[in-house]
Parts: C-alpha cells; structure tokens; sequence
C-alpha cells in the first residue's frame, strides 16, 4: 500500500502518517525502487491502534508508551484487541443515537429520552415555573446523556420533595438581573451547598474526557449572579469532598434536582 491508500484505509490522511513519521510514532516503511513508501498489514495495524488510542484521549507521548508495551505481541492478538475496541465504540454510538433519536421524536422536554434512574428522579420532583429549575433538569438531562450518574441520582432523590429545594430555586431566580457582587450570594451558596448529601459527594466522578469543560459551560448558562451562586457552590462541595477524602471534580452537576 502507499501512503495514500493507507491513510485511507485506517481514516486518517497521509499528513497525519507523515507526522507520526517526523517524531518517530510509527517506523518508516520499506520503499519501492521508484521512492514510494510500501506500507504492510502490520503498518495498518499500527496506524489504527494509534487512532483508536489518540481518539480515546490519549497524548502521543501516552501512545507512544502504549505501543512499547505491544511490542513483541502477536498480530492476532493486536487485531482482535482492536476489533473489540471498535465493537464497544459501535455500541456507544448506537446508543447515544437511541437517545438523540428519543430527543428528536419525544416530547419538548425530552423526558422519554432520559434513563430510567434519571426518570424516576424527575418524576419525583414537584412541578414549579421556576426558570432555574427548569435549568436545572436541562443540566441533569445533559449530564444522563454524555455519561449517566446513577448513583447521583441516587443520592439526590431525598431531595426531590424536600420544600427547602423549591425555596432555593425561588431565591436563585431572584437574582436573575442581579450584580456579580449582590449580598444574597453568598448566604445562598452556603444554604445550596449544605443542603447536598454526603452520598452526592462520593458519586461525584473524579474525572473523565466527556465531562471537561463541563462545569465552564455551566456556569456560562447563567446570569452573572447566579453563576457567582453555582461557582461558590462547586468551590463548596469540592472542599468538602476532599475533606472527607473524595475526589470530587466539583463540576456543578450536583447542585439540585430539577423540579419541574
């Protein structure tokens, strides 16, 4: 094969093969009498575990580490772990396009969609206009459909028809026009934070690619003093985490229950 139909074959393009040449990545191939390089089997190989492992979040110099370590291995055993890589990732995506398709063809608010835990939090939740538990349950909807967080919802189920959450929201709306520095901050950060269980805490993923950037994103739905609110509350239960010897990321995705 030539640089061309290998990069082809494995869905990159021969910039990206010429790259993982220049540092070293992947070995130069035997060329032919003419200057063409002549890629085998187990170049294309190679090449697609270092796609497979860059796409699930791993730096060059991780794959490059990676690769040592299959140096030496069977083919047979090199392709069948690819074959299950790509197997596990045609079931991710068949699954989050059940869930878009459920998005698309459900009712405004998605609520068909959602998982079965998540559900049932919802459903425990009592009806309100409040925007910001409108936002909430947008946020919590979000959070089912990159990564779940069962044991979240677990835990945040004692709150689903606790008044004190409904009081919340209510003082969080009130400071929908308010400055970055209103006075009723503060005093509202203290009373979400604490009103969230311990078991909330030990639910909280330590880390993850699918939720980077999450809690950023979170906080730029909101207006200025309510982001002061939310990030107090993330610094909040972050600390207290590790305080407790969690690992908690503090992303913000704790913060209520969504009532409707």
């Amino acid at each position: 094969m030539r640089i061309g139909e290998i990069a082809a074959l494995v869905g990159v393009t021969p910039r990206t093969v010429r790259h993982y040449h220049h540092i070293g990545l992947l070995a130069e191939p035997a060329r032919r009498a003419n200057g063409y390089r002549a890629y085998g089997v187990r170049d294309a190989v190679l090449l697609a575990r270092i796609r497979r492992l860059t796409e699930l979040g791993l730096g060059l110099d991780e794959v490059r580490e990676v690769l040592a370590g299959d140096a030496g291995r069977d083919l047979g055993d090199v392709l069948r772990e690819l074959d299950a890589d790509l197997a596990r990732q045609e079931r991710e995506i068949r699954e989050r396009r059940k869930r878009l398709a459920g998005l698309m063809d459900g009712p405004p608010d998605g609520t068909e969609s959602v998982s079965p835990a998540l559900a049932e939090l919802l459903a425990a939740a009592p009806v309100t206009g409040s925007p910001a538990a409108a936002k909430d349950r947008e946020h919590l909807m979000l959070l089912d459909t990159i990564s779940g967080g069962s044991e979240i919802y677990a835990a945040l189920r004692p709150l689903a028809g606790d008044p004190a959450v409904l009081a919340l929201y209510g003082q969080l709306d009130a400071l929908a026009a308010a400055p970055p520095d209103d006075p009723r901050i503060g005093p509202l950060a203290d009373r979400m934070a604490a009103l969230a269980p311990d078991e909330v805490l030990d639910a909280i993923p330590a880390d993850g690619p699918a939720m980077t950037g999450f809690g950023e994103a979170l906080l730029a739905d909101y207006t200025p003093a309510q982001a002061e609110v939310v990030r107090r509350v993330m610094v909040a239960l972050t600390l207290r985490s590790r305080g407790r010897g969690g690992s908690g990321d503090g992303d913000g995705k704790t913060k209520g229950t969504g009532a409707r």
